[in-house]
């Protein structure tokens, strides 16, 4: 059976392709040539080995904001729903680690085991909440608010559990690889390997599987994937799980990454999600992950000019200049008006 096309609003999670674009090159590539060329000027400003030393740290974070942003964005482009307590499901697979590992799980199975915690705390949420907000019809502001609660009860909950000092994974943050005066610690190399790979898999699943197909062809045309024989409940099913499992994922390689980490560290990598989520095009998975690393390098690269304390205002002000020139985002494109 044909699905519904994908790329007719511009909001579904594989639409913006920008085909038959006129220009000589597409937004995704003017943004690798302007990546380039910052990178050539900070070498020139700074030196090669500190360029290249920012670069290596801004692909580390750009790995794991990139996942986070695609668990965001794909809730949003299945349900239309800015989920705010994404950054705290973030926090709760790291959490989940620190819990099953003190019950004496290896680390080698706590860490898919909090990963799939996360998803189903994810699914839980859209049983108890979400989906009886849908059929009482909630409007946005009450999504807001109750987006809002869920954060604060999920954060507070952790709180309460596991308190609000610093915890760390007990992994070696220490080892490292040099070559050409570039350090990267083994740790984060694993991040990074693991981001990267990962985002690939979920845009080869959404490009080229049948269940990507059907989440995209949902994502654009809700009542059309219905009459195309499309099990949307299923769909909605699998988007949350999905969405929670990167987003566990996403906690863990931040948690790996920086070594240390506390039950409101969520609520301050959520704005680099969503800022990387706009960047990319909202409810565009392909978006949220060019939107990531682009978020991640940006803010390290700022910390050659400014205190690192500065690093997610920079962030936004990269978000802001982006989209003046691209209001829709590198990925997005602008609904038709019927």
């Amino acid at each position: 059976m044909k699905l519904p096309s994908t790329s007719s609003t511009g909001h579904g999670l594989g639409a913006g392709d920008q085909r038959g674009a006129t220009a000589s090159f597409s937004p995704p590539a003017l943004v690798l040539l302007g990546l380039l060329g910052v990178v050539a000027l900070l070498a020139a400003v700074f030196g090669l080995q500190a360029a290249a030393q920012a670069t290596v740290n801004g692909l580390v974070a750009g790995s794991y904001l990139g996942l986070g942003a695609i668990g965001l964005t794909l809730v949003f482009g299945v349900l239309r729903l800015v989920n705010f307590a994404h950054g705290d499901l973030l926090t709760a697979g790291a959490y989940f680690v620190i819990g099953l590992s003190a019950l004496g799980l290896p680390l080698l199975l706590a860490v898919p085991a909090a990963i799939a915690g996360a998803a189903a705390l994810a699914y839980v949420s859209e049983l108890l909440i979400w989906r009886p907000m849908r059929d009482a019809r909630a409007g946005v502001l009450q999504l807001f608010l109750t987006a809002i609660g869920l954060a604060l009860v999920i954060r507070f909950s952790i709180q309460f559990v596991a308190g609000g000092q610093a915890r760390t994974l007990g992994v070696d943050i220490l080892s490292a690889v040099e070559f050409g005066g570039v350090r990267l610690g083994l740790m984060q190399a694993t991040v990074l390997g693991t981001g990267l790979l990962t985002m690939v898999l979920v845009g080869l699943m959404l490009r080229h599987t049948r269940l990507g197909k059907q989440m995209r062809a949902y994502a654009d045309n809700r009542a059309l994937a219905e009459v195309s024989g499309i099990e949307t409940g299923r769909i909605v099913v699998i988007t949350w799980l999905l969405s929670g499992a990167l987003a566990g994922l996403s906690g863990l390689l931040y948690a790996g990454a920086i070594g240390t980490f506390n039950p409101n560290f969520g609520l301050t990598l959520l704005l680099s999600l969503f800022a990387a989520a706009i960047l990319g095009g909202i409810g565009n998975a392909y978006g949220a992950l060019i939107g990531g690393l682009v978020i991640g390098l940006s803010q390290e690269w700022a910390t050659l000019l400014f205190n690192p304390r500065w690093k997610p205002a920079v962030g936004f002000a990269i978000l802001i200049l982006t989209l003046l020139v691209l209001p829709q985002g590198i990925f997005g494109k602008a609904r038709r008006k019927s």
